[in-house]
C-alpha cells in the first residue's frame, strides 16, 4: 500500500493547523495557545485484494515517558530523557472502497472534555455515509486530573509536545489493511486495544511521518 498527505510532506513539518497547540509569541508566560486541531488530509492506494476494512493510527513515539519535567520552567527535556508512545488517533472499520480522508473531516477544533464517540461517519465516493468507529486517544489519560478538560477524547487530537522539549516529535500515521470487516473491539476502546485486536488480521500496512515541535530550539 501507499499512504500520503496533501497537508504535510513526508518527513516534513506538520503545520500548526493540524496540531492541538501552537506557539504563542504574544504570550511569553503561557508560551502556547490552542490550535485549529484539524485532522490532516490522508490518501492511500494499492489496497491488497481480500481487504475487508482499514485501520488508521497516529502515534507520537517521542512523548516523554515521565511527566515530571514536562512544561516546567527552568527545566528541559532532551534526547537522553526516556520516551514512550502517545496515541493521537485510532480510526477503525474504514471501508476498503474509500481512498482518502479530507482535512478537517473528522476533527476541527479543540473540544474541552473531548469529542463524542465512538461512532462517526465518512462519506463514500457515491455520496453514501459509512459508519466508522474511533477509539479514545491518550489525551483521555493526560487530562484526567484537570477538571476543566477531563473526559473521553475520541478520535483525532493533534500534536502538543512539551514546549520545553529539545527533541522534535515525530508523528507516525499508519494505515493497516485487515481481513475482517469489523475490528473485534466493542464500546469504548483505546488505541492500544485496537492494536491488540488487529493481531493476526493484517494483510498490509503503510505509513507517513511528520514532525512537530513547540520549541524553536528543538532538533
Amino acid at each position: 500500500m501507499k499512504l500520503w498527505s496533501d497537508s504535510f510532506k513526508k518527513g516534513g513539518r506538520i503545520p500548526a493547523e493540524f496540531a492541538f497547540a501552537e506557539a504563542d509569541p504574544l504570550s511569553p508566560q503561557s508560551r502556547i495557545r490552542l490550535a485549529a486541531n484539524r485532522n490532516p488530509h490522508l490518501a492511500w492506494s494499492e489496497v491488497p485484494n481480500g481487504t475487508e476494512s482499514l485501520v488508521l493510527l497516529c502515534i507520537d513515539g517521542d512523548a516523554p515517558a515521565q511527566a515530571a519535567k514536562v512544561n516546567q520552567e527552568g527545566q528541559t527535556l532532551d534526547a537522553s530523557d526516556e520516551r514512550a508512545d502517545f496515541y493521537h488517533w485510532a480510526l477503525v472499520d474504514i471501508p476498503p472502497a474509500l481512498a482518502s480522508i479530507a482535512a478537517g473531516q473528522l476533527a476541527d477544533g479543540v473540544v474541552p472534555k473531548g469529542k463524542p464517540g465512538p461512532e462517526s461517519a465518512l462519506r463514500m465516493p457515491d455520496g453514501a455515509l459509512h459508519r466508522v468507529r474511533q477509539g479514545v486517544n491518550d489525551y483521555t489519560g493526560w487530562f484526567a486530573g484537570d477538571p476543566g478538560m477531563a473526559g473521553d477524547y475520541f478520535g483525532y487530537d493533534g500534536p502538543c509536545p512539551p514546549w520545553n522539549d529539545l527533541l522534535a516529535h515525530h508523528y507516525v500515521f499508519r494505515l493497516y489493511a485487515l481481513d475482517v470487516a469489523r475490528l473485534p473491539v466493542d464500546g469504548r476502546f483505546t488505541c492500544l486495544q485496537a492494536c491488540e485486536a488487529m493481531r493476526g488480521h493484517i494483510l498490509d500496512e503503510a505509513q507517513i511521518i511528520g514532525a512537530y515541535s513547540l520549541n524553536p530550539q528543538a532538533r
